[in-house]
């Protein structure tokens, strides 16, 4: 083999390699959706979370004329 030929394939092994290693890694990282149960805070939002427009009953109402 030439030269160049060798040296392509090297780095062709390389790049393969490292492919594999960095999605090895992501996947240990992470999990499939699937698999998790639901979180509480998906199921019921926070109080802040759901009521942006929240009106005070006592300060905010107009007074009566």
């Amino acid at each position: 083999m030439k030269k160049s030929k060798k040296l392509f394939v090297i780095v062709a092994i390389l790049f393969v390699l490292a492919t594999l290693v960095v999605g090895y890694d992501i996947s240990r990282r992470t999990s499939f959706p699937g698999s998790k149960k639901l979180l509480k805070e998906s199921i019921a939002p926070t109080e802040e979370e759901s009521d942006s427009v929240k009106v005070d009953n006592e300060q905010d109402k107009l007074p009566n004329q």
